[in-house]
């Protein structure tokens, strides 16, 4: 388990690296984007309950791996630095982990799934990184890691179950607290659980009394099913490869981040596929708050659960990234 002090060292070794996002508020003067979306309800959460929005869109690679990505491997020693490092990914830690080799002068090698967007793809090729190709399934894309870095004698920079990336991502925690001190709720997407791990355990140490909600897709709600069952639960690859939402489509949550959810984590709530898309239309409103599908879920979260969550006034929904391939955008912004 991390602890503040983790936290708080990740948070002076980012200074400089990362971007300090700044809290928007959302506006929800308006009951439902039109054109609406057939068979999702429209959304009205009551007047007296705010939403800010955590823009990690902004960071450097748009999006907010690049916290985790650059604590583990700045954290490295200089001999560790040298062997390389390696990692497996569907787009957005791969390009954290890339940018991040690349500041710090180190090969890097990412695994990535055939279905990996095109636009992080290219994009992590861009920043330096060599990339491995192989099939769907998550389980498939650390295998092959984790063969290469036996093979090559690389040093593996995790997604998500590592206590440096879960101390990097619970920056963003820290970050809400000190601009929202009266926050009563905190929206997360789940994927391989290393955000919500960070996030929850920089809220929930730092003050308890706020409320910390993970968001999945119907269709990857492995990270539900887990706490529910009190046993990490693991999703078949063909199923969670189904959501739009690229970047969790992990098949389980990482051991030690199913600690932290436990620990620190009031309850996951899910959202359809129509609510992905819907919170996507709204937050492309806003350049400053464009997201991808995985980025949309926190908010799509707050959208269409509230009547079913504690009544709070002053909530957060980080939006996790903002990668979002430019046909998508396109259709999108059509009337």
């Amino acid at each position: 388990m991390i602890t503040l002090s983790d936290l708080h060292s990740a948070q002076s070794l980012l200074h400089g690296t990362t971007s300090r996002t700044r809290l928007i508020e959302l506006d929800l003067g308006v009951p439902h984007v039109s054109p609406p979306l057939r068979d999702v309800g429209t959304f009205a959460p009551k007047a007296d309950r705010l939403l800010y929005l955590k823009p990690e869109n902004q960071q450097p690679i748009g999006a907010f791996k690049l916290r985790g990505a650059y604590n583990k491997i700045a954290s490295l020693s200089e001999a560790d630095r040298k062997r390389g490092v390696i990692s497996y990914s569907s787009g957005n830690h791969a390009q954290g982990v890339a940018y991040a080799a690349r500041a710090l002068g180190v090969k890097a090698i990412i695994v990535m799934p055939s279905n990996a967007p095109a636009i992080k793809r290219e994009a992590t090729a861009k920043l330096g990184a060599e990339i491995v190709v192989v099939g769907p399934g998550s389980d498939e894309r650390k295998a092959k890691a984790e063969e290469l870095a036996a093979q090559n004698a690389y040093v593996i920079v995790p997604p998500y179950a590592d206590e440096k990336i879960i101390a990097g991502q619970g920056t963003i925690g820290l970050e809400i607290l000190e601009d929202l001190p009266e926050v009563d709720a905190v929206f997360s997407p789940v994927g391989g659980g290393g955000l919500i791990s960070g996030v929850a355990a920089a809220i929930k140490l730092t003050n308890p009394k706020v409320k910390v909600i993970g968001v999945e897709p119907e269709l990857a709600a492995d990270a539900q099913a887990s706490m529910r069952a009190g046993k990490i639960v693991q999703f078949p690859a063909d199923q969670v490869s189904r959501t739009i939402a690229d970047g969790l489509r992990t098949q389980s949550v990482g051991a030690i981040n199913f600690e932290h959810i436990r620990n620190y984590v009031d309850d996951i709530i899910t959202v359809s596929e129509d609510e992905i898309r819907q919170a996507m239309k709204l937050l492309a409103a806003n350049p400053a708050t464009v997201a991808e599908p995985s980025g949309a879920v926190a908010t799509a979260g707050f959208l269409f659960r509230c009547d079913h969550l504690p009544p709070t006034k002053l909530n957060v929904a980080i939006i996790s990234g903002g990668n979002i391939e430019p046909e998508m955008l396109h259709a999108l912004k059509q009337p």
